[in-house]
């Protein structure tokens, strides 16, 4: 009977310890997308490539979604119960990311001051035609502030999201907890 009531103790500490782990798992699930660049459910899912190169060489991260870090940084647990686990983020950009979508609206810039600097010689296309620009110092001025209008349309690069691979990691993981409760 002792033994009986150690298991049945252990089966309790493993169900209440669960949730906790559960999101943990999540999390570090979400996060690996990051590192991975793509969506997991049944198969994986790469993420549409950025356009065009970053400017700034080695300095910019080059790795999709990741600037500052704010976003992959804010993925965490918001609400832990034994009757569900949710986890997400509080950036405000993540959702179009996440799920994708088209941004049209105008924006108003502020009023800032660009610095001086040289301008390097480019080739542009204008209504068709090429053209190409030399080199050029560019004086230090002020840009008044001004409407922009914004016409986009952001890839979806799914991060956080029903996933099968998910769920059987997470149907893994219940049935280790509960083995190791039973064993004497």
């Amino acid at each position: 009977m002792n033994e009986f009531s150690r298991m049945v103790d252990n089966l309790i500490k493993a169900r209440k310890a669960l949730p906790n782990e559960i999101a943990v798992l999540a999390v570090r699930f979400s996060k690996d997308r990051f590192r991975e660049q793509a969506w997991l459910d049944k198969t994986k899912t790469p993420w549409v490539s950025r356009k065009q190169r970053r400017e700034g060489g080695r300095r910019k991260s080059q790795t999709l979604l990741v600037n500052t870090g704010r976003l992959k940084r804010s993925i965490r647990k918001v609400k832990v119960s034994q009757k569900e686990v949710v986890i997400g983020t509080d950036v405000p950009y993540a959702e179009i990311h996440n799920n994708g979508g088209k941004i049209t609206k105008i924006a108003n810039v502020r009023s800032f001051t660009k610095k001086a600097h040289t301008r390097k010689a480019h080739s542009r296309t204008r209504n068709g035609n090429t053209e190409s620009v030399s080199a050029q110092s560019v004086q230090s001025h002020t840009v008044q502030g001004h409407r922009r209008k914004m016409n986009l349309t952001i890839p979806q690069r799914q991060f956080i999201g029903s996933s099968a691979t998910l769920a059987k990691d997470i149907e893994n993981l219940i049935v280790d907890r509960f083995e190791k409760a039973m064993r004497p």
